[in-house]
C-alpha cells in the first residue's frame, strides 16, 4: 500500500477511500496486502488530480468511472465499425 501511494502522489488513506468509494479493487497477496494493478494506480492519480482540482472525492470517483465506461464504449463503437465493414464517420456525421 505505501509503494502504491507514494507511486501515485497519494497517501495509503486515500487509496482506501477510492476502495470504499468502489473505483479501484485491489487484489489481495497470500499475506493479506492490497496488490494494485498498473491500471489501478492510473485510475487513482486521475483521481487524484480531479481531487487537487477541488473535486469531491466522491465526484470525483463518479467522473472516472464514467470516462471509463465512455472510452470503453468509443473502443467497442470503433471495433463494431471495423467488424461491419463501416467506414470510420467523419466529423460531420
Amino acid at each position: 500500500m505505501g509503494r502504491a501511494a507514494e507511486m501515485t502522489g497519494t497517501t495509503a488513506g486515500f487509496l482506501r477511500a477510492l476502495g470504499e468509494h468502489g473505483l479501484i479493487t485491489p487484489l489481495r497477496s497470500d499475506g493479506g496486502h492490497r496488490r494494485f494493478s498498473r491500471y489501478q494506480l492510473r485510475i487513482a492519480m486521475r483521481a487524484r488530480d480531479l481531487v487537487d482540482q477541488g473535486t469531491a472525492l466522491e465526484a470525483a470517483c463518479r467522473i472516472v468511472i464514467l470516462e471509463d465506461q465512455l472510452e470503453e464504449a468509443l473502443r467497442l463503437n470503433e471495433q463494431l465499425r471495423r467488424d461491419a465493414g463501416d467506414p470510420t464517420p467523419t466529423a460531420d456525421t
